[in-house]
């Protein structure tokens, strides 16, 4: 019988910031497809919101601290005593300062006056999470000589932020600023994903960069329209449209895919 090359029937997937407005979306999306998902995340709770909302036993919550080794240890630990083994894994967890409502007072640090707390804060859970976790679950997919990794990046790992984007005419007060560190740490994730292609070359497991644009997520009509006169497409992402990218990924459709960045965008690094 024929089989479809992005069925994910039988395989687990472990999804880091799972509980996130993408993540959820993504585990809502591999369960549909056949795939048992633990949703990780550093807040128990809604990862078990989560969980609870997808009202199957295909999905289980895992609390994880992407920073902490001992912790990504013990979620990787208990995920293969829940599934048996790790099939693939989403590299999802980061910081990024947001300029919706949901999230509060947009950031406004300039540059010149970026804290470096703040800095080492964000490479700690934008890359060094990721290498953490690719590490720790590599060592399974090697064993296997089996696994897809996707590790996350954003426009912003490709080109630099348009601050003008930010900016809200007669607005008073400092001006909005996306920060440095979610930027560099974001083209950090690129290189990560090819060299660890390389690395594991020959050895089944296959790692690959998903980039993302901007997604809806209740922005104020201003910013959505200076972010739609970016794209040629005209607008932002809905939360469900990058799902699809990311079962090719971590499906057999894309089986001879390594080291590659797919960027799904609506049109913005093209311009």
């Amino acid at each position: 019988m024929w089989k479809s090359p992005f069925d994910l029937e039988g395989r687990t997937v472990l999804i880091t910031g799972g509980a996130g407005l993408l993540g959820a979306a993504y585990a809502n999306a591999l369960v549909r497809s056949g795939a048992s998902v633990v949703i990780a995340d550093i807040d128990l709770a809604a990862a078990e919101r989560v969980a609870r909302g997808l009202n199957t036993p295909a999905a289980c919550a895992m609390e994880i601290d992407v920073t902490d080794p001992d912790s990504v240890n013990e979620a990787v630990t208990s995920t293969v005593s829940w599934s048996g083994a790790i099939d693939g894994l989403v590299n999802n967890a980061a910081l990024d300062p947001k300029f919706d409502p949901q999230h509060g007072p947009p950031p406004t640090q300039a540059f010149e006056e970026y804290p470096l707390d703040l800095w080492t804060r964000e490479l700690a859970v934008n890359l060094t999470g990721q290498f953490l976790c690719a590490q720790r679950i590599g060592r399974l997919m090697r064993d296997r000589k089996r696994g897809s990794i996707v590790n996350v990046s954003s426009i912003y790992g490709l080109v630099g932020p348009d601050q003008r984007l930010y900016e809200e005419p007669g607005a008073e007060g400092p001006p909005r600023i996306k920060p440095v560190s979610y930027c560099v740490t974001k083209s950090g994730v690129i290189g990560l994903t090819r060299y660890l292609a390389a690395y594991w070359a020959g050895q089944g497991i296959r790692v690959n960069t998903l980039t993302l644009g901007g997604v809806f997520n209740g922005h104020d009509e201003g910013f959505v329209r200076r972010y739609g006169s970016r794209t040629p497409l005209g607008r932002m992402a809905r939360v469900d449209e990058y799902c699809g990218a990311l079962m090719f990924l971590l499906s057999d459709a894309s089986s001879y895919m390594t080291g590659a960045n797919l960027v799904v965008d609506g049109g913005w690094t093209a311009w």
